[in-house]
């Protein structure tokens, strides 16, 4: 690949070791805020969920599944989806993905883009982190939850990295590599937030 057809992305990991490590943020003041589980896996919504906050920020890598593979994602015992409604509307997720030693990946987060800067993104964060210390609670069959980690990147959001270490994660590594530059995809053309 030619550098003209490449972008230099820095992909960086954080992580929380103890539900003490999290510092929560404050709810949004006014408005009607709601944070659910969505307990029926449902493809066509988390694929909704993923275009539509990760659409102008090049989360591509879903897009190509098939409906029985996101089926497979969704249906494993503990992922969890806590979708934030803004008055009933649908504002933005957090994914939970655990894995078998008591870690529990924040696989996905974030805002539909006409619900960011609103005050929402800390309080779905901290939120959906209190669920990944918890989840054991709810799936007895899981491990106990030993460390919370997620990774964010140069593409994400510009807000992403301080609101992950102001919620109390700890950088534990960074990578830096060429991707391929790709037009993001949005939830469609011409969509502004």
């Amino acid at each position: 690949m030619s550098s003209e057809n490449t972008v230099t992305v820095t992909t960086w990991s954080l992580e929380q070791t103890s539900p003490s490590d999290l510092r929560p943020a404050a709810a949004p003041e006014g408005g009607d805020l709601r944070i659910v589980r969505a307990e029926v896996p449902s493809p066509e919504f988390s694929r909704f969920l993923y275009a539509s906050v990760g659409g102008d920020i090049q989360w591509i890598d879903r897009l190509a599944l098939t409906y029985s593979q996101w089926e497979e994602i969704l249906d494993r015992p503990g992922v969890e989806t806590w979708v934030a409604y803004d008055r009933g509307t649908p504002a933005g997720y957090v994914e939970l993905d655990p894995q078998d030693d008591g870690t529990v990946e924040v696989m996905y987060f974030g805002l539909i883009p006409a619900f960011r800067g609103r005050r929402i993104g800390g309080h779905l964060l901290s939120y959906g982190v209190q669920r990944a210390w918890d989840l054991a609670e709810r799936w007895p069959e899981r491990t106990p939850t030993k460390r919370v980690w997620l990774h964010t990147c140069s593409l994400d959001g510009p807000h992403a990295m301080d609101n992950y270490l102001r919620r109390g994660f700890r950088l534990f590594e960074t990578k830096t590599e060429e991707q391929a530059d790709l037009p993001t995809p949005g939830p469609w053309a011409g969509a502004q937030g």
